[in-house]
């Protein structure tokens, strides 16, 4: 087996991510569920990520997305359920997954050779993916896949999906063992430059000024904080390892695929990324420091 280059798994899973998380952007989500009443975008969110785990109650929901304030979810769930079934909510999800990716890629992207070529190397690697410890992998590793020579694009969000989520999974390990919270792990990955800003943060996670600065507090006072808001050396040593380890614990899918593999499936995967991206998938102030 040829070794993969230093982070090759980190950039193909960015570039996978890139069109999963398009969904959580799309108009098309809202409208596939405002039907059932579930039109609140924080009930929309959370009901569509979710829904793989079953009707489960806020404390589940808390657990497994890791940095959402208990309070904010605890408003939606699990009454969501009482809305819509979580089966109803994940045939909503794929279709809304199908029109968005329609949108912003094309439809003759959506239906070409290296799409489900794309498909096909993706879930190759998530081959490679454990389902122990990592409950919202395994939970949508428990869906069908859907077929790559009927809808290629959805076999690949599909894909893309569980490579997401098993990487994220492993990411709370590694944060829990550096004992950062929730909101102190978005505090600090914002202050690396590489999160979402501020505002979306506490908009979307359900946390407010004082919440943001309690937690810039703690951090400070471990060394990891300057007063300029920005991380210390001991920060940037901190986020540096974070991701490290994180790659050491999603290895095993990309491996797999090989360095050849992962390489064309970043390639491809980092094409179509970019074409959402230009065709206005992601809010131009999502990211950044505030």
């Amino acid at each position: 087996m040829t070794p993969l280059p230093e982070r090759a798994g980190r950039r193909c899973h960015n570039a996978l991510n890139a069109l999963h998380s398009a969904l959580y952007f799309s108009p098309a989500l809202g409208k596939e569920l405002a039907p059932y009443g579930i039109d609140d975008p924080h009930a929309v969110n959370l009901a569509t990520r979710s829904a793989p785990l079953g009707a489960v109650g806020a404390g589940t929901v808390t657990a497994t997305f890791y940095n959402y304030s208990h309070a904010l979810v605890a408003r939606f769930v699990p009454e969501v359920w009482d809305a819509a079934s979580p089966e109803t909510v994940l045939a909503a999800r794929l279709r809304a997954a199908d029109s968005t990716l329609r949108h912003l890629l094309g439809e003759e992207t959506v239906t070409c050779p290296q799409m489900a070529e794309a498909a096909r190397l993706a879930l190759r690697a998530a081959e490679g993916c454990t389902r122990s410890g990592r409950p919202l992998y395994a939970a949508n590793a428990d869906l069908p896949t859907p077929p790559v020579e009927q809808a290629p694009h959805l076999a690949l969000w599909h894909a893309a999906t569980l490579l997401r989520e098993h990487r994220g999974d492993g990411h709370i390990a590694a944060l829990q063992h550096a004992e950062l919270n929730a909101l102190e792990a978005l505090v600090s990955h914002t202050a690396s430059g590489h999160g979402m800003n501020p505002v979306w943060v506490m908009r979307t996670r359900g946390y407010n000024e004082r919440d943001w600065a309690a937690a810039q507090s703690r951090l400070a006072e471990r060394g990891l904080l300057g007063g300029d808001g920005e991380l210390t050396e001991e920060g940037v040593a901190l986020r540096k390892h974070l991701e490290e380890e994180t790659d050491r614990l999603d290895r095993r899918p990309y491996e797999l695929l090989g360095a050849e593999g992962v390489a064309r499936l970043t390639e491809l995967a980092g094409g179509f990324a970019r074409t959402a991206t230009e065709a206005g998938a992601f809010p131009a102030d999502l990211r950044g420091k505030g």
